[in-house]
């Protein structure tokens, strides 16, 4: 029976008038990604860079999401050809590669993600989730409307080469990482220091500038809304993890004596 896959992230991008929301799922688990997909957001970024999730994980998120109105990316560790042609054929059909400077890092991922002979993607859609086990008629023909390829840019050089690393055939976006951009800079940690965010807003211009759709990262709501009024065509507001974290210790805080408990025992 002939399958349909769902529009990819550069379709939902090309067809939205809004900046589309997202959140990180970091846990490796498929209930809290389930739970996330089922919030109302737009996009779920699931992470393989900064968290445990393998490709078991990644597969078992992508199924347990499939049935909500949300588009997952896949963030690999490294723009590694064995890695993405893993990713693509556990039926991963939107990427984002981090830490990419070079406009030749770029088309060295575009051709990694494409079949020959536009690329090197190696061919096994008949024994994989990507083609449905080669349900999805003419896949092979027509991958490149299933897959879409983002990037991220977090280094003074990327931002120096964003113009050029966008205008690359094959780039679909381009995501700002202002934590390690913030490294970069030598300003680690400090997100929202002044010059952090002056390069992500060149970096905005210079990806508006070539015709392709930007985002950034942004857990700080004043800095999430700035970047949004500022052009954002998508944007990633909050992990599981960290609304685990701050839920906790605000519940910990509203219910818990912060002076000491004089009438316990001591040991």
């Amino acid at each position: 029976m002939p399958l349909r896959l769902n529009p990819t992230f550069r379709d939902r991008l090309d067809g939205s008038d809004r900046t589309l929301v997202g959140l990180w799922a970091c846990s490796g688990s498929p209930l809290v990604a389930e739970i996330l997909a089922g919030s109302g957001v737009d996009w779920l970024l699931i992470d393989m860079e900064h968290s445990a999730n393998t490709l078991d994980t990644v597969l078992a998120q992508l199924q347990a999401v499939a049935g909500y109105p949300v588009t997952p990316v896949v963030r690999v560790p490294y723009g590694d050809d064995v890695i993405l042609k893993q990713v693509l054929d556990l039926g991963a059909q939107n990427v984002l590669v981090p830490m990419v400077s070079t406009a030749q890092q770029a088309r060295d991922l575009v051709a990694a993600v494409r079949y020959p002979p536009h690329g090197r993607r190696g061919v096994g859609s008949a024994l994989s989730r990507s083609a449905r086990w080669n349900r999805v008629d003419g896949y092979l023909q027509d991958a490149d409307q299933h897959v879409s390829l983002f990037v991220q840019v977090e280094s003074a050089e990327a931002v120096a080469g964003a113009a050029e690393i966008a205008a690359v055939d094959g780039i679909d976006g381009i995501f700002v990482g202002p934590a390690d951009l913030a490294a970069s800079l030598g300003v680690l940690g400090q997100q929202t220091h002044p010059d952090v965010i002056a390069a992500v807003n060149t970096t905005f211009d210079a990806v508006r500038a070539a015709g392709k759709p930007v985002g950034v990262n942004a857990f700080d709501p004043a800095a999430a809304d700035a970047y949004i009024n500022g052009g954002a065509a998508f944007i990633a507001v909050a992990a599981d993890v960290s609304l685990l974290a701050r839920g906790s210790e605000a519940l910990a805080a509203r219910f818990i004596p912060t002076t000491p408990d004089t009438t316990r025992a001591s040991y």
